[in-house]
């Protein structure tokens, strides 16, 4: 399923005849991968058959070229932790899924252990559009119980539409990503805090408090996270309900941003919940190490008051959640957010 060239081709050499002006979108399945730039400068990668069992897109870089997501699994970089192999680029699943864990499965999961993981498959890549402001990618792929070797449970469409825009007078680009999950059969996603949008980032945008520790994962699985040098660390969370730093763990939100210095310069990485989503305003999976996700499918497990969701989908129905996902290379604003956000509801109805 993987391909042994892959890890040569990580390092994101993007094709020299890609578009110079525009988002381009530009597809090599012979590496398993489509390339994203916007105005000839790297952008993004969607990428299959790599060492995780999901697909992914790695890296994201900002308008001015900071690479804002952290380079392993795929890469190493001097100073960045090296915990959750799981956690690479930007990656949408989740931790308990009929009992199965699609959230933690990767290459590094020992053999005996992979009956209780699932993992989701691109099956093809439906559509390619380039575009002089935004560009757009449609693939479909399956969620597989026992690591994919048991039963599709789950068929996703999911639409990918790249844009170059503004914040506040800003540079700044986005990444839409409209997941459409139909049930092969009944589907319970159980009260979990391991989902549904994750991100990775770099080691500037952690906390610089973040001492480590051990946090479990779906199947009550210790993991340990290994204090790190925290020099260079100042990445701040800030959400739409005005929490901020480690408060935003396990608040809700319309919107949650993370903001850090890199060689002097403030760089932002948003994310934006639809109204329309199940679940909203979602739940924020932010920790200090450097996750970065929005759940919107565990109630019971961030607020022991609540009720466990436990969100279901009956076979032959459809489920669809809309984020956005926003680069920005500055600093925003509460109501430079809140702005985003009601256009981010507006368009997707």
């Amino acid at each position: 399923m993987r391909t042994s060239s892959f890890l040569l081709a990580i390092a994101i050499v993007l094709p020299m005849q890609a578009q110079k002006k525009g988002v381009a979108v530009v597809e090599d399945a012979a590496k398993h991968r489509v390339d994203v730039t916007i105005d000839g400068a790297a952008f993004t990668s969607y990428l299959w058959d790599t060492n995780q069992r999901k697909p992914v897109l790695y890296p994201l870089v900002e308008p001015d070229g900071t690479t804002v997501t952290r380079g392993y699994p795929f890469a190493m970089r001097k100073g960045e932790r090296v915990d959750h192999p799981h956690h690479a680029g930007l990656w949408f699943n989740y931790g308990n899924a009929n009992g199965f864990d699609f959230w933690n499965n990767s290459d590094a999961i020992k053999p005996e252990d992979r009956p209780k993981y699932g993992t989701i498959a691109q099956d093809r890549i439906v559509s390619t559009r380039s575009g002089k402001d935004s560009g757009e990618l449609v693939v479909e792929s399956t969620w597989t119980t026992a690591n994919g070797s048991g039963d599709k449970i789950l068929t996703q469409t999911t639409k990918y539409v790249f844009s170059k825009t503004m914040i506040g007078g800003v540079a700044a680009r986005s990444v839409d990503l409209i997941v459409s999950l139909k049930a092969l059969q009944p589907v319970v996603f159980h009260d979990d805090k391991e989902g549904l949008l994750g991100i990775r980032v770099a080691h500037f945008l952690e906390s610089a408090s973040e001492k480590g520790g051990i946090f479990m994962d779906a199947n009550g699985n210790p993991t340990k996270v290994d204090a790190a040098d925290t020099a260079g660390a100042n990445g701040v969370y800030r959400t739409s309900e005005g929490k901020t730093g480690d408060a935003v763990w396990a608040s809700r939100g319309a919107w949650c941003l993370l903001t850090g210095t890199e060689a002097g310069k403030p760089e932002t990485i948003a994310i934006l919940d639809h109204v329309g989503n199940p679940g909203y305003p979602t739940y924020w999976h932010a920790r200090g190490y450097g996750l970065f996700a929005a759940n919107p499918l565990g109630a019971h497990v961030f607020d022991p008051k609540a009720t466990a969701m436990n969100f279901s989908i009956a076979k032959g129905e459809t489920a669809t959640f809309k984020y956005r996902v926003v680069l920005v290379s500055g600093m925003a604003s509460d109501e430079e957010m809140n702005k985003a956000a009601k256009v981010f509801d507006g368009e997707y109805r």
